[in-house]
């Protein structure tokens, strides 16, 4: 699809998964002598050598209210932001949502870093990866060594018999296949989170045939529309106390942060 704003890739994963590798591969192999790239980072984020790969490398903070702060310079082209891996990337992804509109940037596509290793050893980070990976368009399958073929293919596998659109691309070296098919600004998550949130209530009209009877065609129409409107993410959702709905696991227990 044509964008009309600046492309913005949001990258969630856990500190260790290797986010930074992989946005500079991105950069490097896209961005050749034109083009400048915006890597912002969250300020819990230690500096590192690969930075000079990003582009221009900035800063950004969660307020205590959970909102995402952040100003797009004018001359950078794409915009990366890395999540904070220590922290809720639920409560992460729904302020940036809520800052998007505003921002000048366009939502390109949503990527997230598996660390491979991590993920064999602490099966309980395996729901914390369900939540990101229902928001990822794809999933980047990082720090594979001495990890076992048939974990992977069954980490896949588990995704696929849930018929999850995202792509599952192997990272080899810190390189990633094809980096112009994987910035292709084209959704394939199931989340309808970033959709266009526009709908319109249908639920009290009723439109009468002659008889006094609601109209068919016109029922059917109203039911297409309401299976069609985008509705509240499930992992957005909260109880009437504020806590989520559907809650993932505490990364930072699970990393002992």
């Amino acid at each position: 699809r044509t964008m009309t704003k600046k492309p913005v890739y949001l990258i969630l994963g856990v500190p260790s998964s290797g986010r930074r590798e992989v946005i500079a591969d991105l950069v490097t192999d896209t961005l050749t002598g034109e083009g400048i790239a915006l890597t912002l980072l969250s300020g819990a984020e230690q500096e590192s050598e690969i930075d000079k790969h990003l582009g221009i490398v900035a800063y950004f903070d969660w307020t205590s209210e959970h909102r995402f702060v952040a100003e797009i310079p004018d001359a950078c082209d794409m915009v990366f932001v890395v999540t904070d891996g220590r922290h809720n990337p639920v409560d992460q992804i729904e302020a940036f949502r809520d800052w998007l509109p505003g921002s000048g940037c366009e939502l390109a596509r949503i990527f997230c870093v598996v660390n491979c290793q991590l993920a064999e050893k602490t099966p309980e980070i395996v729901a914390w990866y369900d939540a990101c990976i229902h928001f990822s368009d794809v999933v980047f399958l990082n720090r594979r060594e001495g990890v076992s073929n048939k974990w992977i293919s069954d980490f896949v596998d588990r995704y696929e018999k849930q018929c999850m659109p995202c792509l599952f691309e192997m990272v080899r070296g810190g390189r990633v296949k094809n980096p112009a098919l994987i910035l292709e600004p084209v959704a394939r998550r199931i989340s309808q989170a970033f959709d266009d949130q526009t709908t319109y209530d249908l639920g009290d009209i009723v439109v009468e045939d002659e008889e006094g009877n609601e109209d068919e065609e016109f029922k059917a129409e109203k039911e297409e529309d309401e299976a069609l409107s985008p509705k509240i993410d499930p992992y957005f959702v909260r109880r009437p106390g504020g806590r989520r709905l559907k809650e993932i696991p505490d990364i930072a227990a699970i990393l002992k942060l």
